[in-house]
């Protein structure tokens, strides 16, 4: 029989502060072996796939699926894995960068906000609007860049002001039919310097790899403070935090899979009925093409 994931184990509970020391980067694996974890992985992604097909056809609710997490946590890894039996047509995933011209002369939100899911499908960040609350506190430096009024700069509510604008979108967003789900994976340091060194041995992976991803390492104390921070100013009833122990990657799969089955399982959603004429009709069509 194999361990339960409670997903509740892992929400970050509303009003709750989050001091991530206290969250672990590891946990008992839900898995005997790489076969056992293959063989629950894949039940998980063909309950995924069912679901995702009943969204599509209730067409009432679209799902948001939000990832952040530290360098190397394993975030590609996570999207790639879960979602391997997402129908493609059902789901779209965006990576967020550097934001463009364009970008910095609208507000925060902006950019995102294009690219939420439509009703009946599931919507991926990579990354999201959580970076201007994470790296952007990191590096301050990066706000002058924003175009924004010399009073919200000098303003000293700055990043409480940017927790209400995000909690009041996914309050919206939650209103509207979009579930919003945000995982944070929780890598710890020694971990990422394995998987740095990893990369650095093997040529294929040499391209995930940069100096900057040394310099933001240096500035870990500081990451883990404005992630704990966030975490728990934005982590409500309706779009809750999961802090997902990622130092083992295969864990970390089974444990998304199930929040995301869990939430979709709370969904009251069915597939569309026909009435008695709808049914008639589809009679006469099934004669005609009999004959």
């Amino acid at each position: 029989m194999k361990p339960k994931i409670e997903s509740d184990d892992f929400r970050v509970l509303p009003g709750k502060k989050v001091d991530l020391k206290k969250w672990p980067t590891a946990v008992r694996p839900f898995y005997k072996s790489s076969h056992h974890y293959e063989k629950i992985l894949a039940e998980h992604v063909g309950e995924l796939s069912k679901r995702q097909n009943l969204l599509y056809a209730h067409n009432r609710y679209s799902l948001l699926l939000i990832f952040q997490a530290m360098d190397a946590a394993g975030k590609d890894g996570a999207i790639k894995h879960v979602m391997s039996g997402v129908n493609p047509q059902g789901c779209q995933v965006f990576s967020f960068k550097h934001p463009s011209a364009e970008e910095l002369d609208h507000d925060f939100l902006w950019r995102t906000t294009r690219c939420l899911p439509e009703r009946g499908k599931i919507g991926i960040f990579n990354r999201s609007y959580y970076e201007e609350v994470l790296i952007v506190r990191v590096h301050p430096e990066i706000l002058r860049g924003e175009n924004l009024p010399v009073e919200t700069l000098q303003g000293k509510n700055l990043w409480r002001e940017r927790y209400e604008s995000i909690a009041g979108l996914e309050r919206h967003l939650v209103r509207n039919g979009t579930r919003v789900i945000k995982f944070f994976l929780h890598l710890s340091k020694e971990e990422q310097r394995r998987r740095f060194l990893a990369r650095i041995d093997n040529p294929d992976k040499n391209w995930k790899f940069s100096q900057s991803d040394i310099a933001e390492r240096k500035r870990w104390k500081d990451y883990m403070k404005a992630y704990g921070e966030c975490l728990g100013a934005t982590s409500t009833k309706a779009a809750p935090w999961y802090v997902v122990p990622a130092d083992d990657k295969a864990n970390a799969h089974l444990i998304v899979s199930q929040v995301i089955l869990d939430t979709l399982d709370a969904l009251p959603m069915k597939y569309p009925r026909t009435d008695k004429e709808q049914r008639a009709g589809l009679q006469t069509i099934r004669k005609q093409l009999e004959k």
